[in-house]
């Protein structure tokens, strides 16, 4: 059947055909001769005619941004009186075609934001229309009101300011303010790191400016941990979701966070100092090039002391990092990032005292030490990226980066202790009766050194305003170098354990000499899709991740999809959905099994058939916007089922996870997801995060238990309030209420679930004085005309003082027989901080 040819066939046919002219110039084809001809003259006739046509019509386009300078996104833009009409994209962008006229009105709308109109008297040319779209709002008092932001897509936007003011023993993390979010959950208070719908801490990827980000691997408890890679004072924007992410983010199978950081416009910086540490942050700009640069000091050593054992603490953290940018010109930027992190934990423990058991049947636990832990982890980071953007549609990029750790762990510490029964209701020197006597030595000399190396090429393509192409090609180099040689011995009544009658044994040994050195390899294409219906508007993001690792071998692709909705007669409504499989590829400490000697020794090999493990996601959420008493609401709310297959069981001891090193379970986790968020107090954004969760597994086949993350609920309050009359002093408060988590015997696996922590409950309160800023008179003077803001602050840590169990020390009898005393958290600690910006 004949198919009328466009302009694009007439125009291909033609430079196919002089190709073949040029090509074959000495036996030139009369006849081909001809027919190039004919088809160049219909060529040019086509294009005279479209030409015509195209010059009674114009084009207008431009930017749309909110008071806040940032681009805004769904913005509806529309010729009034006719049906033409576009949305901005992810950058504010918008373009559309009209007939020349002597009068245009272009109408702009998006919810949250007051409507603005634009008349252009007289449309003969292309023409620029930027616009600054202002947040609906209205006043109560001298409080002004705003609304929220759109979301169609499953990242969900914060505020990185909110972390100066938050109260937060951990020194000033952004995911001190994560875990206060729907379906993000923790249980130590002195870790960064968190769960998100029952996965463990390695399901969760991080991203700094588009470039994954490790941690050390060898830390075994929060007081090792030291500072977050995240600089807050440094970055601008964060992006986080629970789930259903998109392709062009890695494999891992619960959550993503993007970090984007500052590019200054202007000279700025900040100092702050407080008893746990202190940092100092500047930023500048010059013609072409900016930088920021920040330096963080921590030190836990007050907030270590609030524990049960006592002890000599000296643990000591340092952060510097820096991500500069340079426009080479308008066409190429080349961006730098580099980070050096040096974490030093000391640790000379001399007694400990822990009263616990029930009211009817309480114990008293009683340890002196000997002995002392060094450990030492040294990382540095280093990154290189190159975007050279082509023309307004088409964006391409390379990025290189470079991650070295070198970690330590040292310790031999001797334990005397004695277990007794107390009496009810008294003080740890009421003593019943010894119940047992017993010392135990714990000895490790430990090291791991791990480089990871990674280069990269990505681009964007914008197909048209509503439409955009993003792809990716990546390899990245692997090499580790492990060294384990730990054991613990006990001794109970004069007798080593475990009792055999006849041989001395250690209760628990483990070494390791491995080497692994390997390259993945992964790529991405996935298309955003923004269309509009008689229905409502609709968000389609759409892709698929292929990756291979030539360690195992292994080969996957992971599809992904969402779909954002807005009803057209409900636009305060926005409906989510996600699916997709997404899997997880071993990282070096998930390919650890543990096999015996003849000798009863316990020896670390190397997994190399362990296959990635996967989770399948579906995801149904929304949002609904309203007002009430005068104010602006949102509240959010989702549904999720995560399939979970060829899952490589693993035990949480504190913060150390060791995975059994093979794909023998199977399971599921499912819940509801809930988050009310507004400005509960006029002018203060605040919210309530409320969570129910059920996760299980079946470990071969036959053992159905919780994973080690199933915290049935997780309720967290962030609440924020002026106080009365004043608005240069704040009040802020951080609440966690989490299920307890399911416990198992030290090496012993999921055979031996016996029971639960209590649940995981804290409160911690801020109080910040504006000491001076904005239009103060003092700010005129001369030393403080170079200050922006001077805040002094009051922290209380765990306010009410209660004892959260994050883990248990496990006694052992001469019969074998273990049971469970608690190890306590921080108690309560008061904390000051002043900060100065600049």
């Amino acid at each position: 059947m004949y198919k009328e040819k466009s302009v694009r066939d007439y125009t291909l046919w033609g430079i196919f055909t002089f190709i073949e002219m040029m090509m074959n110039s000495k036996k030139m084809n009369f006849c081909v001769a001809f027919k190039a001809f004919t088809y160049i003259i219909l060529l040019n006739i086509c294009v005279l005619t479209y030409a015509q046509q195209d010059s009674r019509r114009v084009k207008i386009f431009g930017n749309v941004r909110d008071d806040d300078g940032n681009p805004v996104e769904l913005v509806n833009v529309r010729v009034r009186g006719t049906a033409i009409g576009t949305a901005t994209n992810e950058k504010g962008f918008y373009s559309l075609t009209v007939e020349k006229g002597d009068s245009v009105t272009l109408v702009f709308t998006c919810i949250g934001y007051n409507k603005a109109e634009r008349i252009i008297p007289n449309l003969s040319n292309d023409m620029r229309i930027n616009l600054k779209m202002t947040y609906k709002s209205f006043e109560l008092g001298e409080v002004s009101v705003t609304a929220h932001r759109t979301q169609t897509d499953m990242m969900q936007s914060l505020d990185p300011n909110r972390v100066k003011i938050l109260p937060d023993p951990a020194g000033g993390s952004i995911e001190s303010l994560i875990v206060t979010y729907a379906g993000v959950s923790t249980n130590n208070e002195l870790s960064s790191q968190y769960s998100v719908r029952g996965g463990n801490y390695d399901e969760n990827i991080i991203y700094v400016n588009g470039i994954e980000v490790f941690r050390p691997l060898l830390i075994r408890s929060g007081q090792q941990e030291g500072l977050s890679f995240i600089n807050p004072e440094m970055t601008a924007n964060v992006q986080f979701s629970a789930g259903g992410f998109e392709a062009r983010y890695g494999d891992k199978m619960s959550s993503v966070l993007d970090i984007t950081y500052k590019k200054p416009t202007d000279f700025e910086g900040s100092v702050s100092g407080s008893l746990l540490g202190g940092s100092a942050y500047v930023g500048s700009s010059a013609k072409n090039f900016t930088q920021v640069t920040g330096i963080r000091y921590k030190t836990n050593r007050s907030l270590l002391s609030t524990m049960d054992t006592k002890a000599e603490y000296d643990p000591d953290y340092t952060d510097i990092q820096s991500y500069m940018t340079y426009k080479v010109n308008p066409a190429l930027e080349v961006d730098f990032l580099g980070n050096v992190s040096l974490n030093n934990y000391r640790f000379t423990p001399q007694i400990r005292t822990t009263l616990y058991g029930t009211a009817k049947n309480p114990r008293y636990f009683e340890v002196h030490f000997d002995g002392h832990e060094r450990d030492r982890f040294q990382t540095a980071f280093g990154a290189v990226t190159a975007r050279y953007t082509v023309n307004e549609k088409v964006q391409i990029g390379v990025q290189s980066s470079v991650f070295g750790s070198n970690e330590e762990e040292s310790y031999d510490i001797t334990g005397y202790y004695q277990q007794n029964a107390a009496e009810k209701g008294t003080t740890t020197e009421a003593i019943k009766s010894s119940l047992d006597v017993a010392s135990y030595h714990e000895h490790a000399r430990n090291q791991l050194n791990a480089t990871v190396a990674n280069i990269s090429a990505f681009g964007i393509a914008k197909i048209n305003a509503a439409n955009t192409l993003k792809f990716g090609i990546s390899g990245q180099y692997e090499n580790f170098i492990d060294r384990i040689s730990e054991w613990e011995s006990r001794d109970s009544s004069g007798y080593s354990l475990p009792q055999t009658g006849s041989t001395v044994n250690v209760i628990s040994n483990l070494f390791s000499d491995n080497k692994l050195e390997s390259w993945r390899y992964s790529a991405y294409i996935q298309d955003v899709l923004k269309f509009r219906t008689e229905q409502g508007m609709f968000t389609v993001i759409g892709g698929v991740r292929a990756s291979l690792w030539d360690y195992t071998g292994e080969s996957i692709v992971s599809p992904r999809l969402s779909v954002g909705f807005i009803p057209a007669s409900q636009q305060n409504i926005i409906v989510r959905f996600a699916t997709g499989i997404y899997y997880q590829p071993p990282f070096y400490r998930e390919l650890r099994i543990t096999d015996s000697d003849e000798f009863g020794n316990n020896i670390i090999r190397l997994n190399k058939s362990l296959k990635s493990q996967q989770s399948t996601h579906f995801i149904l959420g929304g949002d609904y916007t309203f007002r009430a008493v005068a104010r602006n609401f949102k509240f959010s709310t989702e549904l999720y089922y995560k399939k979970l297959d060829k899952i490589n069981p693993y035990t949480v001891d504190n913060v150390k996870i060791r995975y059994y090193g093979q794909n023998i379970a199977n399971g599921y986790s499912m819940g509801i997801d809930m988050k009310f968020f507004g400005e509960f107090v006029p002018g203060a954004d605040s919210w309530l995060s409320v969570s129910l969760m059920k996760s299980r597994q079946t470990i071969n086949k036959t053992l159905t238990v919780p994973t080690p993350n199933d915290q049935l609920y997780n309720i967290s309050l962030y609440f924020q309030d002026y106080f009365p009359g004043n608005k240069r002093a704040m009040l802020n408060l951080r609440g966690l209420l989490a299920g307890g988590l399911p416990v198992t015997i030290p090496n012993q696996g999921w055979e031996s679930f016996v029971l639960r922590t209590p649940p995981y409950r804290r409160v911690d309160i801020g109080f910040s004085y504006q000491l001076a800023g904005g239009e103060d008179a003092i700010m005129d003077r001369a030393f403080f005309r170079y200050f922006k803001n001077i805040w002094i602050g009051i922290d209380a840590f765990n306010l009410f003082g209660i004892q959260n169990t994050n883990s248990y020390y496990w006694i052992t009898d001469i019969f074998n027989q273990q049971s469970a005393v608690p190890n306590y958290l921080t108690g309560r600690q008061f904390n000051l901080r002043l900060s100065v910006d600049f």
